[in-house]
């Protein structure tokens, strides 16, 4: 029996078991790009991939009104299932449906006008790009309500550990994507519009697949208009507008970026940005996977209130996700030719080296890059408003379009990559700074380096974390709560009681879930004295199985059957049961 341990390696293995999942659903969303971008400089022209290349910061502004909702809906969901909120969970599902559904058609509205009126002459004063750059609009505009409805369901759909149908439907966007441009482009010579159109309609395949799960399945969050609240979108909104920030100050730094790019290299400038940008979000899919992994452990980490759960996340993206990333950077340099390649087949074209340095220097950002995010994701989480805005500012426009304005005379196109290894430089080491500015001392471990809030969650003075393995570590546990009770000033009756519930519970863990299967298994126990309340949890990662089904299982003939569940349920004051991510969660107040 060892405290402290099991729930860090439980939240280590949980971040690695969802991690392939989420890098696909954040894939999905690169493969527009890189296809279109592949298809545009190989049967199009460098014109069209110079469009692609423009509708980069515009997609930016799309995904930065669509992460508003997604950012404050999935907060609030996975807060409220923390919570067990069954009705409040509905209605911010439908809030968000709803409203996205409405964002899409606002969006769209708008897209149309700026093409159908050649209004884009805002992005390029190039006739013959714009022209092409119309079309590519129109044929994106086609693909606007899936692209941000399916956003929001995929995150629904790992909050109710559900990622299998999310992983059908982006295989199926990934097919019908590629064969499509293969049609439209190679094939009917449909050319921007041809490749706008392709990803449009496997984007509709991709969400229409998602939807079918909350219109069919046995889901957990329903679409229920009996629900709906218009109390929540505030809240939605003001959690979500610092989630969107950073996608916001992205499209401003790449228009930035783009009139630069066109004043001091040329157009051949945009089109190797483009297609670095493109690749590299292929990969960048790997930390957007990383993030969004860590995102929803941390918004169910906040509804529990708990402390160490957020820390135990910290400290797993460092030890599990930093390495990962590395070792994709290197990846990357060490095939920057090869990758460069794959757009401009001429190593004698200037385009072509230009490519390859945004090949060999940019993923050298990308370890930074996941360390800001995860800290930016950590303080958005915990009200940290003021370092929430300063990195957004800093990492979203300011340093790289800083530093590109001060090298680009001198350095040319690779102004523009070093630029973007500067501001992680710069960014990570303000976040370093942070705590010793809040807090007054240098850091001594993890949890001071976060400066959590002193107001959020339980010391470690008020509460006690053991891990079981075995069925010989259980009798220990009622003893160690006892003491843990007694030394709170708990009288000995409701000290007593709450071992002997978290005796039972925990036993009830290993000798039946420990058996289903052939992996390895630990339980996660905490007792908690908050309030004059003592509050027992446990966590397994075991086969779900909720105790209060099991609690109306006795028969008349058998009064024996399921006592010590039955004898729980009735001499605790709460007790709710839910399954997290494939996480089971017990709480018993006594």
């Amino acid at each position: 029996m060892q405290e402290h341990k099991a729930n860090a390696k439980m939240v280590t293995s949980l971040m690695m078991r969802l991690l392939p999942i989420q890098i696909l659903f954040a894939a999905v969303g690169t493969v527009n790009g890189i296809v279109s971008s592949y298809f545009a400089a190989n049967f199009v022209g460098i014109d069209a991939m110079g469009a692609v290349g423009l509708y980069g910061p515009l997609n930016l502004i799309i995904s930065a009104c669509s992460t508003i909702l997604l950012g404050g809906s999935a907060f609030l969901c996975g807060k409220y299932m923390g919570q067990n909120e069954q009705h409040k969970v509905n209605n911010i599902f439908t809030l968000d449906v709803v409203l996205s559904v409405f964002l899409s058609l606002v969006i769209i509205t708008v897209l149309l006008f700026l093409a159908a009126f050649d209004l884009t002459f805002i992005f390029t004063k190039d006739i013959s790009v714009r022209a092409i750059f119309n079309t590519y609009i129109l044929g994106q505009a086609i693909g606007i309500i899936p692209f941000i409805l399916g956003n929001q369901l995929t995150v629904f759909l790992s909050l109710e550990n559900r990622q299998r149908v999310s992983v059908v439907a982006s295989i199926s966007f990934i097919i019908v994507n590629l064969i499509l441009n293969y049609i439209f482009v190679r094939v009917l010579h449909m050319e921007a519009f041809g490749l706008a159109l392709a990803s449009s309609l496997g984007m509709w395949v991709f969400c229409l697949l998602e939807a079918s799960h909350f219109a069919f399945g046995a889901s957990y969050m329903r679409f229920s208009l009996s629900d709906f609240d218009l109390d929540e979108l505030k809240d939605i909104i003001l959690i979500g507008i610092p989630s969107a920030e950073e996608s916001a100050f992205h499209s401003v730094r790449g228009f930035i970026i783009n009139g630069l790019l066109t004043t001091y290299v040329g157009s051949i400038g945009i089109s190797a940005f483009a297609a670095v940008n493109n690749l590299l979000t292929v990969f960048m899919a790997i930390p957007a996977g990383m993030i969004a992994v860590s995102r929803l452990l941390i918004s169910v980490a906040i509804g529990e209130d708990d402390r160490q759960t957020l820390t135990d996340i910290m400290r797993g993206m460092f030890r599990r996700y930093i390495p990962i990333m590395c070792g994709i950077s290197v990846f990357i340099i060490v095939l920057a030719e090869p990758f460069a390649s794959l757009f401009y087949k001429d190593p004698a074209d200037p385009v072509y080296m230009m490519t390859v340095w945004g090949f060999r220097i940019v993923p050298l950002s990308m370890p930074f890059s996941l360390i800001i995010m995860h800290f930016i994701c950590y303080v958005h989480a915990v009200d940290r408003h003021v370092i929430l805005h300063i990195l957004n500012v800093l990492d979203g426009f300011l340093c790289v379009s800083l530093f590109t304005v001060l090298l680009i005379k001198s350095l040319g196109m690779n102004s523009v990559y070093i630029a973007y290894v500067l501001s992680g430089v710069v960014t990570t080491f303000v976040i370093c700074v942070y705590p010793l500015v809040v807090k007054g001392t240098i850091p001594r471990h993890l949890e001071e380096f976060l400066a959590m809030p002193d107001e959020f969650g339980t010391s470690s003075h008020d509460r006690m974390d053991i891990s079981l393995k075995k069925m010989e570590d259980v009798p220990l546990v009622a003893e160690k709560i006892q003491n843990f009770c007694r030394g709170r000033g708990v009288d000995k009756k409701r000290s007593y009681i709450a071992g002997l519930s978290m005796e039972e519970m925990a036993g009830n863990v290993v000798r039946h879930g420990f058996t289903n299967d052939k992996r390895q298994h630990s339980v996660d126990v905490r007792v908690v004295h908050k309030n004059d309340d003592i509050i027992l949890r446990i966590k397994d990662d075991c086969v779900a199985f909720d105790p209060r089904e099991r609690q109306f299982l006795a028969e008349d003939e058998d009064i024996t059957k399921n006592i010590g569940i039955r004898m729980v349920f009735k001499i605790a004051e709460e007790v709710k049961y839910q399954n997290l991510l494939g996480i089971n969660v017990l709480t018993v107040r006594i």
